[in-house]
């Protein structure tokens, strides 16, 4: 069963990633993966719209004679991620007192 996951938490893990490294984009992609089903054609305007809103900002390093693009979260990268961690606490709570029937004090 694979639930489908909105922007928001996208943006969130993203940004989570990105706020324990730098990451380039595929290696972002690889991480992302490991939580849930994303491809780069799909991370990638994920990525602009975050640097537009000045989540993140990007350097080039150079790599086997080419420039590798990294993503680094910026300071209100930070806040919007702390922002997202507090509405997917409040969120997990909601969905787990309906699918779990009130476990863990619900």
């Amino acid at each position: 069963m694979s639930f489908q996951l909105g922007s928001s938490l996208l943006d969130a893990c993203v940004l989570a990633v990105l706020a324990k490294e730098d990451a380039y984009g595929y290696s972002l992609t690889q991480q992302v993966r490991e939580i849930m089903d994303i491809s780069e054609s799909t991370l990638y305007p994920v990525l602009r719209r975050l640097q537009k809103k000045d989540y993140l900002t990007t350097y080039d390093r150079p790599f086997q004679g080419r420039n590798r693009r990294y993503y680094r979260i910026t300071e209100s990268g930070m806040e919007k991620l702390q922002e997202l961690r507090r509405e997917w606490v409040e969120h997990k709570r909601k969905i787990e007192s309906v699918l779990l029937g009130g476990i863990n004090g619900e």
